[in-house]
């Protein structure tokens, strides 16, 4: 008689959570070395100390603001759930197809844009930095780096289809890590760099060089997970005439924030220095919205995807009220932060070399209302899966339009009157606005409404905030006292104020979850089951693991 060997059981896919947190411990890695190449750019380049620093970050801005529209946003809401959806009722043939398609219309589109911008670039910085125009130099010198920087987009698309592909196969490690490889590549491209001109340039061809690389190390990834997609034609098929239909509106829908601070973007060239305050601002809350908000919306969108194909309405209550509160037990004590020493953090970190003191406070008082904005920049990534996993991008995207009509009216008025805090204002109000919005609907139609548990849980998270971001504004205030026992020591390139800094950052990291068991917004049995395999998760085979 034969002996038969019982197949060994397929391999399962990641809970939500534990999901989430490979992501979130690898974009972690990825934002230190964010923060690090800023540190390193910033002191380079400077602030309104001279041109270079504008420049680049102008150059930057441009083909971000597409990158995470297209990627980010409105591509990876309608390819990720299609792709999911093929794989698991056509199996990995018809999906691989369908994501060959997709690859070849996005490339040709997004190439076409970034060359149309390459040739038009001189007319669309006069609308984008009307500012520079009073300085020709700067002008100049803004619209050459942008033409460099342009191609990093194609890259970018191509980097983010092979990595969605990762994401419905359950495949997080990659996706977590790319971008990596541009912290790494525009620090090698820096350092050597002495003359702030030249060291704007190095930096915007290291953002090319890093594009190429991350699109060729997700296709790996792709390929090792098993996905065999190819380049093709270009093919419009029905397939991607919906893709394409569901895209447009998500384009916005995705991107209110990102549209939010491009027009801020607008306003701030005609402060010198503005566009490197601004983007310090931003590295700061990016850092607890990539770990957070975007980590979690990457998991929650294909699990909802798949609980609304199986008719699991209880999943997918359980989804939506698990990635709420963790959501907010993640941000909100990072905008307590960020609200109750915003100076401290700013000035202790950045404000060496051609970085000043003055630009420091500058850029602070963009990042205290940034800081109450945190929350709603988390939730709408959390919230939108909600309605895109239904196929619903029209809704949110009449949402992100009201909010960015009231952010330009709102920006354009305090600037005016207040300053130019006053942009950073109108961004965080406008994207409250599209949060509430969201869970407005959510509520009446009763598609989604937080259980009295998950309520309960929400407000002990706000109450150890709270108490999180009192102690570091008392800390904050007490600087000297906590400065001087580091007086003359010399770490490396860390002196007291940085030192100070990152301990008082670290103590405040060691305080929260104390905080937080002792009011009960999280349990210690619950932040471990949150890491653990969630059962009845879909089994994903996968021939050779990344």
């Amino acid at each position: 008689m034969t002996k038969v060997t019982p197949a060994a059981p397929a391999k399962k896919a990641p809970g939500m959570l534990r999901s989430s947190a490979i992501y979130a411990a690898l974009t972690l890695v990825s934002r230190v070395m964010g923060l690090a190449r800023d540190l390193v750019i910033t002191a380079k380049l400077g602030g309104s100390g001279n041109i270079a620093g504008d420049a680049y970050y102008t150059a930057l801005a441009f083909p971000n603001l597409f990158r995470r529209m297209f990627v980010e946003g409105a591509f990876a809401a309608a390819f990720v759930p299609d792709y999911a959806k093929r794989l698991a009722a056509e199996g990995p043939e018809a999906a691989d197809r369908f994501a060959a398609d997709a690859l070849a219309t996005m490339a040709a589109a997004t190439v076409a844009i970034t060359v149309a911008c390459q040739l038009t670039m001189p007319w669309l910085m006069r609308v984008y930095s009307y500012g520079f125009l009073a300085d020709p130099a700067k002008f100049k010198l803004a619209v050459i780096l942008t033409q460099i920087t342009m191609p990093y987009l194609p890259c970018m698309v191509i980097a983010g289809l092979f990595s969605g592909v990762l994401t419905a196969r359950g495949r997080f490690i990659i996706y977590g890590f790319y971008p990596t490889i541009l912290n790494v590549v525009m620090l090698a491209a820096v350092l050597p760099q002495h003359d702030p001109i030249r060291a704007a340039y190095a930096a915007s061809g290291g953002v090319i060089v890093a594009g190429i690389s991350q699109g060729a190390l997700c296709w790996w990834g792709a390929h090792r997970s098993g996905a065999r997609i190819h380049p093709r034609h270009l093919k419009l098929t029905p397939e991607i005439h919906g893709l394409l239909r569901r895209m447009v509106p998500g384009v916005l829908a995705s991107s209110a924030t990102q549209i939010n601070l491009f027009i801020s973007a607008m306003l701030a060239s005609s402060v010198p220095g503005m566009r490197v305050w601004l983007n310090i601002a931003e590295r700061f809350y990016q850092l607890p919205l990539s770990l957070v908000g975007v980590a979690i919306g990457v998991a929650l969108l294909p699990r909802l995807s798949t609980a609304l194909h199986k008719h699991d309405g209880a999943d997918a209550q359980g989804a939506m009220d698990q990635a709420i509160v963790f959501a907010l037990a993640l941000s909100l004590p990072a905008a307590a932060a960020l609200m109750a020493m915003p100076g401290y953090l700013v000035e202790g970190l950045f404000a060496q070399g051609a970085f000043t003191v003055s630009d420091a406070r500058a850029s602070a008082a963009l990042l205290f209302h940034y800081g109450w904005g945190l929350p709603a920049f988390v939730l709408i990534k959390i919230l939108q899966p909600a309605f895109f996993a239904r196929g619903d991008t029209r809704r949110p995207m009449n949402y992100s339009l009201l909010s960015v009509a009231v952010n330009v009216a709102l920006g354009i008025t305090l600037f005016k009157t207040i300053g130019f805090q006053g942009i950073a204002l109108a961004t965080a109000a406008a994207s409250w606005l599209t949060v509430a919005q969201m869970v407005l609907w959510l509520w009446r139609t009763k598609t989604w409404r937080p259980s009295a548990r998950a309520r309960g849980k929400m407000v002990r998270v706000g109450l150890s905030s709270a108490a999180l971001g009192g102690a570091l504004a008392l800390a904050a205030q007490a600087r000297p006292i906590l400065e001087s026992p580091f007086a003359g020591v010399h770490l490396g390139p860390l002196h007291a104020k940085e030192i100070t800094v990152l301990l008082l950052s670290l103590a405040g990291a060691a305080l929260y979850p104390v905080l937080l068991f002792a009011f009960g917004g999280v349990t210690p049995a619950e932040a471990r089951a949150a890491l653990l395999r969630r059962r009845g998760d879909v089994s994903v085979e996968t021939p050779d693991q990344p």
